[in-house]
């Protein structure tokens, strides 16, 4: 009996990590008995979006605050790896690093003026970045390739073993993809994250209560930016080759759905949001033209029933169902 209790209380205790154990445990032996490489294409595509929408998560999720634009550090990461190992013959890592210092930099001299801003005022500061840089991205053809786009990266390697297939990618990008989940699952935890979560539930009390404000939008923000760039020089590398239409404004809105759908500060719903929204497309595809619509239609359903996202709903839905089923059967005793 002490034996079983305390297992029970380790598992309590340890039960973050013990799931996140058990997801890797999930990733390693899918593709073992997942013979199509197309869907095993698709599962590498959501550990991309995953990592992505976890950084945004953080900013809108718990933050609370707004970004139209996340997509633009998306293609910067991928563009900025592209360009210094196709064009100029950087090795991968390397390039992949300074990327993201590159980005930390460009986020928080965008944050310092923008997250001044709020509401759609913030949404639509967002917006506009989003906008010149997939101009930049589609006008500068001498250096990113135009709308044709860039072609020739390299895929990643360590060592003698190079990452050239969709198998061995699958195992660098939810590597990547569980560290960045295990990182904002710890964040969340720590005086930044209740400080996050002070900031998103009311910027004056959380001001009151000695929360630098500005910082920790800033922070989350260079955070978020960094996490997406790191995003997408893996899928330069993965696909060897990108073009401006996978880092579109509406790029950007399908990961804010991904991030809603999930469940606003809801770091495992980002497994579920990410999924549903890059699967959806593959089991649609005679739909593909009313895509958008779609996606805004979902958007809106699950903002007007669940507004906390679908999966923070459902399990909210869940707990109330079993507390008042609890409460009937204790009156009855």
């Amino acid at each position: 009996m002490i034996g079983w209790e305390k297992a029970k209380f380790f598992v309590i205790r340890h039960h973050t990590g013990l799931m996140v154990c058990g997801l890797a445990l999930f990733l390693a032996l899918t593709p073992l008995v997942m013979d199509n490489p197309y869907n095993l294409g698709i599962l590498n595509l959501i550990g991309l979006y995953v990592i992505v929408v976890l950084g945004l998560n953080l900013f809108i999720g718990f933050a609370g605050q707004i970004s139209l634009g996340h997509a633009a550090f998306f293609g910067l990461g991928a563009y900025g790896s592209a360009i210094l190992t196709a064009t100029y013959g950087f090795p991968a890592w390397p390039a992949m690093i300074l990327t993201a210092g590159a980005m930390a930099l460009v986020a928080l001299a965008l944050g310092i003026p923008t997250l001044r801003l709020s509401g759609h005022y913030l949404a639509m500061a967002t917006l506009g970045f989003n906008y010149v840089v997939d101009s930049i991205f589609v006008q500068w053809d001498a250096v990113t390739g135009g709308p044709s786009g860039l072609s020739g990266v390299p895929p990643l390697s360590i060592g003698g073993l190079t990452f050239d297939s969709d198998l061995k990618f699958h195992y660098l990008v939810w590597t990547f993809a569980l560290v960045a989940l295990t990182l904002c699952l710890n964040l969340v935890r720590t005086g930044v994250g209740r400080g996050l979560a002070a900031l998103g539930a009311d910027e004056v009390a959380a001001a009151a209560l000695g929360v630098d404000v500005q910082r920790q939008k800033n922070g989350v923000f260079v955070l978020s930016a960094v996490m997406a760039s790191v995003a997408g020089s893996l899928y330069a590398h993965y696909f060897g080759y990108v073009n401006p239409d996978a880092f579109s404004v509406f790029k950007s809105l399908d990961l804010v759905i991904m991030v809603v759908v999930g469940g606003l500060g809801s770091v495992w719903g980002t497994l579920f949001g990410a999924s549903f929204i890059t699967v959806l497309p593959h089991f649609l595809g005679f739909l593909e033209t009313y895509m958008d619509i779609i996606h805004g239609v979902i958007l809106v359903v699950i903002l007007i029933f669940l507004p906390q996202g679908f999966v923070s709903g459902l399990v909210d839905i869940i707990r109330i169902r079993w507390a008042r089923r609890r409460l009937a059967m204790d009156r009855q005793s």
